[in-house]
């Protein structure tokens, strides 16, 4: 072939690195392809310039080679700069506009303050004016700040690809293995037909997993075509996100809040977020007692807890209160003495399998509970292993194959790598017979991907920081997964008190062998696990002492608010989105502000819990969570080739229009009395002496209810003017978290 393709060669080179790279390419006798955001990198040697926009997809060719290429950024770069002035000028304004905001805010409230001497309701419609004046003032000054983060040379001109003239022969395009590369791929070929410049040449795809000379040149070897089902289904993908985002944000900013938007991944992910919230808020905790025994044991303590309490079986909620769990707890004391004997000694072999190599999905999670990483930071730290490193002689070389995989399956060269390795440090005990070969759950997973792995596993570690953290983590799973499982003995002990009448149970775990546990575990959200206690070895007929019973307390939990590993395993579960997007995903609704975090927790804010109501109110189906994962199951179809991604589209728009097209149509008044009653139950809570929640507590014969305003969702008083109570959207008037005032 006569062209060769460079992705971002530039990357972390030192000018050693960058002159020796530059004398290659001007030494080969052959055009080069570049995928580079360093303008220092082309050269006058390039005939022909194509700018391509990666997320529009749009080309602009500059037939006139470099000199018409300059030409055109030195325009851009003027435009830009004049944007820039403009913006510098509007951030002044802005931050004046700020401070004069938060002068009036602090007027108010000194007013407030005096008038409230005569008027309690004068003084609270003026605090609210003065709050609503401070919200004001934050959010002008953000604006400023997002003005002042303007990066004039990236708004000027940022360069996607150049490509030079058509090799003599043929050529070979290598964008990321992906579907969104497969698209890349797509574009670049059908912009040298329009040019005219394949005259009957074909544009051969080459695609590798991993950035090392062994797959570049294996793939080079083995060129394929570019699959047209995969671009339409990219082009599907991206075309349902576009009809969704800029037909739905504009009704929310109609008949809800401006600033407001939705998506069709982003709303069903924030949807699960509230509806967590929604349970927890609902949950009812309800008491209940445990009681356990301290045992000893010449070889080691242990502890049992009861089972069975006068001849019944003993339930989580057979003891409810402190008195009854006391009386229960003296009875066995009594009953039992200073022994328990042991009736029944149980224990049965099993074996734990090690966990498949890691998915984009299951990386995120495991780095979200070992490492603490966000699933952005993570997908960050992953690009940058696979983009790789400066390594002495051999220079850049990627150090794990491609991150963006739903494929759990690995390349035969590399299961006889890792063999190798278990081998020499573990011996050839925890070698099981064969491979191990794992299924993939999802159902289009690209098995042409491989996990996520090494991409030399002589190399235990690399990097420095969070990448050496990082590859740790991926090396020991990948390793772990190709060996033996491990053999646990798992021993229950069933004993009883002196009258029969009650008996207690302890259980515990032994490992007898480690097999991969000698190297990895995967975590767990969960840690309190009953089995992994240990046990001395007991037999039918002993009586280890008993020195205490006790009684412990218990409130049943509601479930735990999402964190990003969980919140990224319940999508995959439920086939929202792809694993690729999900780190975008959070990282949106966290911009957006409709979520916020709390030890790693995430919990809805208000305008979250305003985009979700209205949208179940107006648009259930499309933020539900079944009609979400058909999609994502009709756009695997298109990419299989079993259905046209016209038809996906079509059927998608044909309800969508009319519905969006209905909700615009409906008064805003009726939007917030819908929203009222879909709210009602986080608006205004049952209060616990069962009086009405909705009874304004200023004049005492108003009605509460949901009103809307250019700040916002507030509750107000149904007597307004005469009554001007008002308080913020949060249930019961607690403190809640929202950019607005």
């Amino acid at each position: 072939f006569d062209v060769f393709l460079l992705d971002e060669p530039t990357n972390d080179l030192d000018l050693d690195g960058l002159d020796r790279l530059e004398r290659w390419i001007l030494g080969l006798d052959a055009p080069v392809l570049l995928v580079s955001h360093d303008r220092s990198f082309l050269r006058r040697t390039i005939t022909d310039v194509v700018e391509i926009d990666h997320h529009s997809h749009r080309a602009t060719w500059f037939a006139g080679g470099w000199e018409s290429f300059l030409a055109e950024r030195d325009l851009a770069q003027q435009h830009a700069r004049e944007r820039f002035d403009e913006y510098d000028n509007k951030r002044s304004a802005l931050q004046q506009r700020a401070q004069r905001e938060r002068e009036w805010a602090t007027q108010g409230q000194a007013k407030a303050k005096k008038s409230g001497e005569t008027d309690k309701n004068i003084r609270s419609f003026k605090l609210n004016q003065t709050e609503q004046l401070a919200g004001k003032a934050a959010r002008t000054q953000k604006a400023a700040e997002r003005l002042e983060a303007v990066d004039e040379p990236r708004e000027a001109w940022e360069l996607r690809l150049t490509i030079p003239t058509v090799g003599r022969s043929g050529n070979v395009v290598a964008t990321d293995p992906d579907r969104e590369g497969e698209a890349i791929s797509w574009h670049i070929s059908e912009i040298l037909k329009e040019r005219g410049l394949l005259k009957g040449k074909e544009v051969n795809r080459v695609v590798f997993t991993e950035i090392t000379p062994k797959a570049v040149l294996a793939a080079v070897a083995n060129p394929r075509k570019v699959l047209l089902n995969l671009v339409d289904a990219q082009q599907a993908r991206r075309a349902l996100d576009y009809l969704v985002g800029f037909n739905l944000s504009p009704v929310l900013w109609k008949k809800v809040q401006r600033g407001l938007s939705a998506g069709r991944v982003q709303s069903p992910a924030l949807r699960l977020i509230v509806d967590r919230e929604e349970e927890i808020e609902a949950f009812k905790n309800q008491e209940y007692w445990s009681v356990e025994a301290e045992c000893a044991h010449t070889q080691q303590a242990f502890t049992a807890r009861l089972v069975k309490l006068d001849n019944k079986k003993f339930e989580q909620f057979t003891l409810t209160n402190s008195k009854d769990a006391n009386a229960a707890r003296e009875r066995i004391v009594k009953a039992a003495g200073d022994l328990l004997h042991v009736t029944d000694v149980s224990s049965k072999e099993r074996k734990r399998r090690p966990s498949a190599p890691f998915i984009t999905s299951t990386l995120q999670q495991e780095a979200a509970r070992k490492l603490g990483f966000t699933t952005s930071r993570t997908m960050r730290v992953a690009q940058k292993l696979y983009e790789g490193f400066a390594i002495g002689e051999e220079g850049t070389v990627g150090l794990i194959s491609y991150m963006r995989t739903d494929s759990t399956s690995l390349s035969d060269d590399a299961v006889s790598e890792i063999r190798d390795v278990i081998a020499r440090d573990f011996g050839t005990q925890a070698l099981p017979d064969k491979p191990n070969v794992y299924k993939t759950k999802s159902k289009n997973a690209q098995e042409a991907h491989e996990a996520i792995r090494p991409t030399d596993f002589t190399k235990d570690r690399a990097g420095s920081g969070d990448h050496a953290r990082l590859y740790e983590l991926i090396f020991k799973r990948a390793t772990a997964s190709q060996m033996a499982s491990a053999r646990l003995e798992r021993t229950s002990i069933e004993m009883v008190d002196g009258t029969g009448q009650t008996a207690l149970r302890a259980t515990g775990q032994v490992v007898l062998f480690p097999g991969y546990l000698a190297l990895y575990e995967e975590g767990r959200d969960d840690s309190d696990d009953e089995d992994a206690r240990r046990l001395p070895r007991l037999s039918t007929g002993d009586a280890p002492a008993k020195k205490a019973v006790n009684a412990e307390q218990h409130f049943t939990q509601p479930p735990p608010r999402y964190s990003e590993a969980s919140l990224v395993k319940r999508m995959e579960e439920l086939g929202i989105g792809r694993p690729s997007t999900y780190a975008s995903i959070l990282q949106t609704l966290k911009d957006r502000d409709y979520v916020s975090t709390d030890k790693n927790r995430f919990t809805p804010n208000e305008s979250g819990r305003l985009v979700t109501a209205f949208l179940e109110r107006f648009f259930e189906r499309y933020v539900s969570y079944d009609y979400t994962a058909g999609l994502e199951e009709s756009l695997d179809d298109v990419s299989g080739g079993r259905m046209a991604w016209q038809a996906v589209l079509e059927a998608f728009w044909r309800d969508f229009k009319p519905k969006t097209t209905e909700v615009m149509e409906t008064l805003p008044s009726e939007v917030t009395v819908a929203l009222d009653e879909y709210l009602s139950p986080f608006l205004f809570p049952p209060k616990d002496d069962g009086g009405d929640p909705r009874v304004c507590p200023n004049c005492g014969n108003g009605r509460l209810a949901l009103r809307g305003g250019r700040f916002g969702a507030f509750v107000a008083c149904s007597n307004y003017p005469e009554c001007k109570f008002t308080r913020k959207f949060a249930q019961g008037g607690s403190p809640f978290k929202s950019n607005a005032p």
